[in-house]
């Protein structure tokens, strides 16, 4: 469940970084018990795209990245914030949905050491098969995020788990975890500005998944997706359960590097020209010059939705409901793409699917700002998760 960290002072000044894989952003808010979070100010900056993805180099860009908003938000004259926190989105994080049995002939009775030890087993299995295959050999990896989706106990779902006589337990966790190295790479930046002993990080998934959980409560069942810089996350909710994530290792870069790979431009220019076919105002020569290049994009990128998309039903349906996040730039662009295919294989009905970008408009409600502060979406899920479920400990049904 949403841990809390203590009941706060009405207007506290938090600071809140969203570290991206095309940019990193920083938000001040002021938390309010209404949990609707006052935005003060909030700054983007983007992370320097390199030709090819180079792990070493794009990890620096990070930084650099990162160490510009921190000195922007130090600069801002709000004040030293009572609490920071980090808001990671792909690739800066791994995550998975785990389940945890135990069965016994004879009824016992499962209690808080139990459940804690039984956490800290399958914490230790994640941590173990995820150093073999994504980090380098003996680098030490950080949990970042726990929670208890649901418990169930003799084959029935409980809130109230801990002392009771049972045969069966079964419990569904969420975790996330990141590299050392990483994580502290980004609180050394940050604390070069604000001195805090304590960072507390999360993911950019669970924060949107708590957010427009909490905005759309009578959706029990849908897709988020989140088309970052190197990669595009897809996470299935049925019956307001965080169930699976998968990735797949393309997301707005790809097509830019695809359009100056075949005419020989810089990515600002290939930008440009994405504007231009967005808005509608790219003429006759610059349809004819991109359309083969961004429809043979389009068929590859698909093609690992699909495939993704595959990998997450098994034997059940696909819910139809999709929650996109990008890039303001890309969203009408990837959205192009997935409302143009069928997916009916899926999505086990006729309906196309329905897709609702996360954006200033649909966030409407979840913050309030200063009147010249920017509508930045990605800051605003974050400010509006870390305020109602972090710092006053809202529950956004079994997460």
């Amino acid at each position: 469940m949403f841990g809390i960290f203590g009941q706060k002072e009405k207007q506290d000044l938090v600071l809140v970084f969203d570290v991206r894989s095309s940019s990193v952003g920083a938000s001040l808010f002021k938390a309010q018990k209404s949990g609707v979070p006052k935005i003060l100010m909030s700054v983007r900056e983007p992370v320097l795209q390199s030709e090819t993805v180079n792990v070493d180099k794009f990890l620096f860009s990070t930084i650099k990245a990162l160490d510009v908003v921190a000195g922007q938000a130090f600069k801002a004259g709000f004040g030293v914030p009572k609490n920071i926190y980090c808001v990671l989105a792909s690739p800066w994080y791994i995550s998975e949905t785990r389940i945890i049995t135990l069965k016994k002939d004879r009824p016992f009775l499962f209690t808080l050491a139990m459940a804690d030890e039984l956490i800290k087993k399958e914490t230790e299995t994640f941590k173990a098969e995820h150093l073999e295959k994504y980090v380098k050999a003996k680098q030490e990896i950080r949990v970042v995020e726990l929670k208890t989706i649901k418990t169930i106990l003799n084959g029935y779902e409980t809130k109230s788990p801990i002392n009771q006589s049972v045969q069966d337990v079964e419990m569904t966790l969420f975790l996330s975890m990141t590299p050392e190295q990483v994580l502290t790479s980004f609180e050394e930046v940050i604390n070069k500005y604000f001195h805090h002993k304590v960072i507390k990080f999360s993911s950019f998934t669970m924060a949107s998944f708590a957010v427009m959980h909490n905005l759309f409560s009578d959706q029990p069942n849908f897709l988020l997706i989140d088309i970052g810089g190197e990669v595009t996350d897809i996470s299935m909710i049925k019956r307001n359960v965080f169930t699976e994530s998968i990735s797949f290792p393309l997301g707005r870069h790809f097509i830019v590097r695809g359009i100056c790979e075949a005419v020989s431009c810089t990515p600002a220019e290939a930008e440009s020209y994405i504007a231009l076919i967005n808005a509608g105002h790219a003429d006759e020569a610059t349809l004819k010059k991109l359309g083969t290049i961004v429809d043979k994009l389009k068929t590859e990128w698909l093609k690992s939705f699909q495939e993704s998309l595959a990998n997450l039903s098994h034997d059940i349906s696909v819910p139809y409901t999709i929650y996109l996040s990008a890039d303001a730039d890309f969203t009408t662009f990837f959205c192009i793409f997935i409302e143009a295919e069928q997916f009916n294989q899926y999505t086990l009905t006729e309906s196309k699917f329905n897709i609702i970008f996360m954006d200033a408009e649909t966030l409407h409600g979840s913050v309030e700002f200063e009147k010249d502060s920017a509508r930045d979406p990605f800051v605003m899920i974050d400010a509006a998760y870390v305020n109602h479920f972090l710092i006053y400990g809202d529950t956004p049904g079994k997460v």
